[in-house]
């Protein structure tokens, strides 16, 4: 069974920082792409950030370039998402979701999904 638990959400200032992790078991991690997706209050979930299966490729949506860092851990089977200078529009519940081999942007394309974290940035 497919299992994806992510953590680090929490509250933060406007300009703070959160490092995401999300956590993998019964899938072989080290063939998967990931992602991170987000949803915020009324909205249609969104596309964040993702990453191939060896790092070798990256995504980000405009919208974060430069202040969220995607990275992964095939060792620990472990995908984390760096997030710097956070704004409240930042403010969402953040998913992880995983897909064998080829990263996409679009959410329809992940079979496995986590729960979420919340992610709450204060103006």
């Amino acid at each position: 069974q497919v299992q994806l638990v992510e953590s680090g959400g929490g509250l933060v200032q406007t300009g703070g920082s959160l490092r995401l992790s999300c956590a993998a078991s019964g899938i072989t991690f080290s063939t998967y792409g990931l992602g991170w997706f987000r949803q915020a209050p009324g909205k249609e979930r969104e596309f964040v950030a993702a990453i191939s299966w060896n790092s070798g490729t990256s995504y980000y949506a405009d919208s974060v370039k430069g202040r969220f860092t995607i990275s992964r851990d095939n060792a620990k089977n472990t995908v984390y998402l760096q997030m710097n200078s956070l704004k409240p529009d930042d403010t969402a519940v953040y998913y992880c979701a995983a897909r064998p081999v080829v990263i996409t942007t679009h959410l329809s394309a992940y079979p496995h999904w986590g729960q979420g974290t919340q992610v709450t940035v204060s103006s």
